[in-house]
């Protein structure tokens, strides 16, 4: 069974496309369909020799063009840095997907770690698109896909700070696009639920079987689909969208919240247990 995948028009989104976050997971994949549609792309993350291993990949499967760029989203000046290695490119697609999840009793969470997750979560979201909305504005086409969750769609108690961001990127890209598609640019939020990644494998969530993760690359086809098509919002999955528009909020943040608590339960568990063992 082939993976599924959307081609957009590289006339209209590329020469080139940024993909942030594409050392792994939703974002590696983007930056592999966006170059399997003939898009060069600019590749970042922490780890620049992943980013590096795969762009030597992307570029002998689809003879494209990569850059790779080491940035840390977190800190304060990262967009310094990407635009200093971008300033030469005609960057027609910014797919800003970097992000983050902490799990905690949020009042107990240390606070440096929930100032990094907002940078990450964010702040740079918005940095991103300020910037690069300025230069895809100036050549009157090309897209902006920012990735939120469906997370956002309610508050999730012990992923409280969480939920917010991504509630942030949500309103942050419905506005951008009826502000953006006044001047030909596409602009698009894409909201995954449970995906295959490796955030979540390391979350130790157990979904229900009616939320069975699905793949990155039938996430990032919806996107590319959305955002070629112009919606302003995507819910990606079947199951997801009607759980979205039949669930109650308030019933939502119930369910969410108590598989959450589950959650932090057994780490706090495994924890306990590794104590009493050493």
């Amino acid at each position: 069974m082939t993976s599924p995948i959307t081609h957009i028009d590289p006339h209209t989104f590329g020469p080139w496309a940024i993909v942030t976050g594409a050392s792994s997971g939703i974002g590696k994949e983007f930056a592999r369909q966006l170059a399997a549609s003939g898009l060069h792309v600019v590749l970042v993350a922490r780890r620049l020799s992943t980013l590096e291993k795969l762009g030597d990949r992307l570029a002998a499967e689809f003879g494209v063009q990569y850059r790779a760029v080491e940035a840390d989203l977190t800190e304060e000046h990262f967009l310094g840095k990407l635009e200093e290695d971008t300033h030469d490119l005609d960057i027609g697609l910014v797919v800003s997907n970097a992000g983050t999840w902490m799990l905690g009793d949020f009042v107990t969470m240390d606070s440096r770690a929930l100032q990094q997750s907002l940078n990450l979560n964010v702040k740079a979201h918005l940095n991103v698109a300020h910037h690069y909305g300025q230069h895809l504005a100036q050549r009157r086409r090309g897209g902006l896909l920012l990735t939120a969750s469906t997370a956002g769609l309610q508050g999730i108690p012990f992923s409280a700070e969480y939920a917010a961001t991504k509630a942030y990127v949500l309103a942050l890209g419905e506005g951008l696009h009826s502000e953006l598609q006044k001047v030909g640019v596409h602009v698009t939020v894409l909201l995954p639920g449970a995906t295959d990644t490796p955030l979540l494998a390391a979350s130790g969530f157990e979904l229900p079987s009616i939320l069975k993760p699905m793949s990155p690359q039938q996430c990032v086809a919806e996107g590319l689909a959305g955002l070629s098509a112009n919606r302003a919002t995507h819910i990606a999955g079947r199951m997801n969208r009607l759980l979205a528009a039949l669930m109650p909020r308030r019933l939502a943040t119930r369910m969410y919240g108590s598989m959450s608590a589950q959650v932090l339960a057994k780490r706090i568990g495994e924890k306990g247990a590794g104590k009493r063992s050493a």
